[in-house]
Parts: structure tokens; C-alpha cells; sequence
């Protein structure tokens, strides 16, 4: 294994496309940066030592510099156990992963299912070979449909389905709970296909709906796997395969 390369410096941080994850940070050899969900990012903490540092090496950053896609605003330290100082992105702290050993290697993703490649902007690179829409089996939920980003997609209690789709969030609103724009019905997974329509909504932007039912993601899920926007006012709530409200009580 080259470990040289894992305790050198980070040198020129740049954001490199990746097919599988979209945009991650990688350092000035090429090699994938990482963050570690038991960490936290205000104030920045990294709570990795010992043997868990020995497989995932934190940055130094003494001699980090902001190369292509990365904002230099977005850098800066945390102080670990030992004295030293590493590298944070938007204020997560930034590791590489031992056994990633040549430029590109993405090993570490969803190790334990705590550690994420970093994106630009400090948070999870997100997955991009998702189809247009798909199901993913939540823990509390079930199955329930999420976007081309793995976002948990939501329906409006006060929308109308029938005899066409009419959306009643608007302004503020639409602020909060993004319309999903449409999608082509190939390009979609596990999602009924029966009333898998899109239409163009009161202020002319076109929205995807699931079984005839608009369909929106929420600005309070930061991850893929979040689920903050479900039962928010009683009127919101994450969508099944068929286009059924996940847990909204009986009309």
C-alpha cells in the first residue's frame, strides 16, 4: 500500500467529477477526501483517533490551497487530540481513506454508513447514477419514492390530482418544498407508471407528479435518506410507489 501518499500534504484541493458520485474534493495527487458523520462541523470536531485515524488519515492543513471548484472561504483547521492540525470543508473535518491508493478510488463511500466523499460545499457528495425518480426502503417508512439525487420526494395535502394536477404551493412555499422538475417515464424505477405525468403548474414552471399527485422535495433534507419534511403541518408527506401519502391519517 502507498501510504506515503496518505500522510502528505494535501497541496491544491481540487473538485474532480467522479461517474458514480457526481463533483468530490480530491487533494493535489488525485486522491478522494472524506468526512465522518460522528464529527461535527460547528464548531468542527474530529472524533476519529487511534485505529480509526491509522485507516483514515486526517488532512493536514498546514499547506491545503484552493485549486479549481473549491472556495477558499469554505477552508480552514481543527485542532485534533494529538496537537495537529487538519484540514475542514465547510467546517467538517477532511480525511483521506488508506485503502484508497490511486487517483479516483471512492472506497471509502458509505463506509459503516458514516463516511461520505466530501463535496465542494463541505457536505455528502451526492450520488448521480440514481434514475429520474426510484424507491429506497426507509427504516420507519417503508418504501417510499426519492429524486434522481436519492432525495425523499413529498406530496402536499392540499394539492388537487383529479380531474388534472393542480398545485396549491406557491411563492414561500415552493421556497421550502421545491417542485420536481419532470421526468421521463423510462427514466424512473419501481415508481407506478400508471398517471406518471408532469404538468405545468399556475406560474408556468412544469412539475413531475406520481399518479397524477405533484410531487416536491424539502429544503430541510440536507442527505439522501433524510426524511425532515414528513408530517410537517399534517398536510406533508413522503410518497409511496403507487403515489399514496406515506402516513397520512384516513380522509
Amino acid at each position: 500500500e502507498n501510504l506515503g501518499a496518505q500522510s502528505a500534504s494535501a497541496g491544491k484541493l481540487a473538485v474532480s467529477a467522479n461517474a458514480e458520485l457526481g463533483e468530490v474534493v480530491t487533494d493535489s495527487a488525485g486522491l478522494t477526501l472524506y468526512r465522518f458523520d460522528n464529527d461535527t462541523a460547528e464548531p468542527p470536531k474530529s472524533n476519529c483517533d487511534g485505529d480509526c485515524a491509522t485507516a483514515w488519515p486526517a488532512v493536514p492543513a498546514d499547506d491545503a490551497t484552493a485549486g479549481a471548484g473549491i472556495d477558499k472561504s469554505l477552508l480552514g483547521e481543527v485542532t485534533r487530540a494529538d496537537g495537529t492540525k487538519q484540514l475542514t470543508i465547510g467546517g467538517w473535518p477532511a480525511y483521506r481513506y488508506a485503502k484508497d491508493t490511486k487517483a479516483g478510488d471512492i472506497a471509502g463511500q458509505g463506509v459503516g454508513g458514516k463516511w461520505y466523499a466530501l463535496a465542494a460545499d463541505g457536505k455528502k457528495a451526492k450520488l448521480t447514477n440514481l434514475p429520474g425518480l426510484s424507491t429506497r426502503k426507509d427504516a420507519t417508512l417503508g418504501e417510499i419514492v426519492v429524486d434522481k439525487n436519492g432525495m425523499t420526494v413529498y406530496r402536499f395535502m392540499k394539492d388537487e390530482a383529479w380531474p388534472e394536477p393542480v398545485s396549491n404551493c406557491t411563492g414561500a412555499c415552493l421556497e421550502k418544498w421545491p417542485a420536481v422538475a419532470p421526468v421521463a417515464t423510462n427514466d424512473t424505477e419501481d415508481v407506478q407508471k400508471k398517471g406518471l405525468m408532469s404538468f405545468t403548474r399556475s406560474d408556468g414552471v412544469k412539475q413531475q407528479t406520481v399518479n397524477c399527485s405533484p410531487i416536491y422535495t424539502f429544503a430541510g433534507d440536507k442527505a439522501p435518506g433524510d426524511t425532515n419534511g414528513q408530517g410537517v403541518g399534517g398536510t406533508w408527506y413522503a410518497v409511496a410507489p403507487d403515489g399514496k401519502p406515506v402516513g397520512a391519517p384516513a380522509e
